[in-house]
């Protein structure tokens, strides 16, 4: 998993580490991202469907060992060591509170 070419968004806050696994035609991946986006918070992200076919499977079999979670889109990784799946909007108000 540190070869993933992960497309990064600076904004003005950070709250560390944080990776979005996303696939770029799911509704809850871009409400996750336009969120983290619309509260300028840094973070990486990468579309799994644009991933060739065997490097998804790899890399779906990598989180899933790693995480010991299923995997489900988004998936989000924060320090790695803390993961969120799908998007909950109070999640995130809650991960990622305002000033």
């Amino acid at each position: 998993m540190d070869n993933i070419n992960f497309i990064q968004e600076t904004g003005e806050r950070n709250f560390g580490e944080i990776k979005i696994y996303a696939l770029s035609t799911c509704a809850f991946c871009k409400k996750a991202l336009k969120y983290l986006r619309e509260n300028s918070i840094t973070f990486m992200y990468i579309y799994v469907d644009d991933m060739a076919p065997d490097d998804k499977q790899a890399l779906k079999d990598k989180l899933r060992e790693a995480y010991k979670k299923d995997v489900g889109f988004p998936f989000m990784v924060i320090n790695e060591d803390r993961v969120i799946i799908g998007f909950k909007e109070d999640e995130y108000k809650t991960l990622f509170p305002g000033d």
